[in-house]
C-alpha cells in the first residue's frame, strides 16, 4: 500500500478520533464514576469511603423514590400510549392526501421543535387557574367552570402527560407518517381489488406490516419519560408535594438540594438500567433482523 493510500485510509480515524475519545471520557467515564459514587457514602462533595449496595438498599426504602416511580409508570404509560395513539391517527389522516398536508406537517411537528422548558412554562400559564384557562372562562362569564388539576395532588401528574403529548405526538405522525408510505402499493391494490375497506386494509394489513416503527416509537417515547426532568421542572417543579416527582427530579433533588451524592448517584443508576432494559432488546431485535 502506497503513503497515499495509507493516508486516506487513516485520515478518517484521525478526524474522528478527539468525538470518540471525548465521547469515551465524558459520558461512558462519568457513567462509570456515577456507579462508582453510588457505592460510597459521598454527601455533599464526592467521598471514597465504600459502602457496596448500602445506598440502593436506602433508596427502596425511601418513600420518595417509590412515589417517584409509581408517578413514572402512570406518566410512562398514558404518555407512550396516548402519543402513539394519536400519532397513529395523524399519521393515517395525511396519508390520505389530503390537499392541506403540506401546511398541516409543520403544525404538528412545530411543538417537538420547542424545548422541554418552554413547553413546561407554556402548559403551566395555559394550566394556572389565576391566570390561564379557567381565568379566561370566568371572564367569559362561565362562572362554575374549574379546571385546576395543576394545583390538584391527585390530578397534577395527568398535566405533565398533557404536556408531554402534545410535544411529541408530531413526532411520532412523522415515524408513522414515513412507515406508511414506505407500505408496497401493490399489497394494497391486491386488497381493494379482493373488497376490503380502508378500515380493513389499515387494520389487516397496514398496521401489521408498520410493527417495526411501532417498536422504534415506543423506545424513543420510553427513553423520554425516564429521564423526563426539564418539563416537570417548568411545569409543576415536581409538586404539588411530589405529586409529579419523576427519578430524573428525585435524583436532581438528593444530589444538589438534600446533598445525599451517593442515593442521588444510585438513582441515576436505575434510570440507566431503566433504559437499557429497553435499548439492548431493541438493539438485538434490529440487528437480528438485519442479519436476516
Amino acid at each position: 500500500m502506497s503513503v497515499k493510500q495509507q493516508a486516506q485510509a487513516w485520515l478518517p480515524r484521525l478526524v474522528v478520533s478527539p468525538s470518540v475519545f471525548l465521547v469515551l471520557v465524558f459520558v461512558y467515564g462519568f457513567i462509570v464514576y456515577t456507579g462508582y459514587l453510588s457505592m460510597t457514602d459521598s454527601k455533599m462533595l464526592p467521598s471514597y469511603n465504600w459502602v457496596g449496595l448500602e445506598n440502593y438498599g436506602k433508596l427502596f426504602a425511601l418513600p420518595h423514590w417509590n412515589r417517584s416511580l409509581s408517578n413514572l409508570a402512570i406518566f410512562a404509560t398514558l404518555y407512550i400510549a396516548i402519543s402513539t395513539a394519536i400519532g397513529l391517527l395523524l399519521a393515517i389522516l395525511l396519508d390520505q392526501k389530503i390537499r392541506a398536508e403540506g401546511a398541516l406537517r409543520p403544525i404538528y411537528l412545530y411543538p417537538m421543535a420547542l424545548s422541554f422548558i418552554v413547553t413546561g412554562t407554556a402548559w403551566k400559564w395555559f394550566l394556572d387557574p389565576g391566570i390561564g384557562l379557567e381565568n379566561t372562562m370566568h371572564l367569559w362569564g362561565w362562572e362554575s367552570f374549574s379546571f385546576n388539576w395543576i394545583k390538584d395532588s391527585n390530578l397534577a401528574i395527568y398535566t405533565v402527560v398533557l404536556a408531554a403529548v402534545w410535544q411529541s405526538a408530531g413526532f411520532v405522525m412523522a415515524m408513522f407518517l414515513a412507515g406508511l408510505r414506505g407500505v408496497d402499493n401493490e399489497v394494497i391494490k391486491a386488497a381493494q381489488i379482493d373488497g376490503a375497506s380502508t378500515v380493513t386494509i389499515y387494520r389487516r394489513i397496514i398496521i401489521p406490516l408498520m410493527r417495526p416503527v411501532f417498536l422504534s416509537a415506543f423506545v424513543v417515547l420510553a427513553h423520554l419519560a425516564i429521564k423526563a426532568y426539564d418539563l416537570v421542572i417548568a411545569l409543576t417543579g415536581g409538586g404539588p408535594g411530589q405529586a409529579t416527582q419523576l427519578p430524573a427530579t428525585f435524583m436532581y433533588s438528593y444530589t444538589f438540594t438534600r446533598n445525599l451524592m451517593g442515593i442521588g448517584a444510585s438513582s441515576a443508576i436505575i434510570m440507566l438500567v431503566m433504559i437499557f432494559s429497553i435499548i439492548i432488546p431493541y438493539l438485538y431485535t434490529e440487528l437480528r433482523g438485519g442479519k436476516r
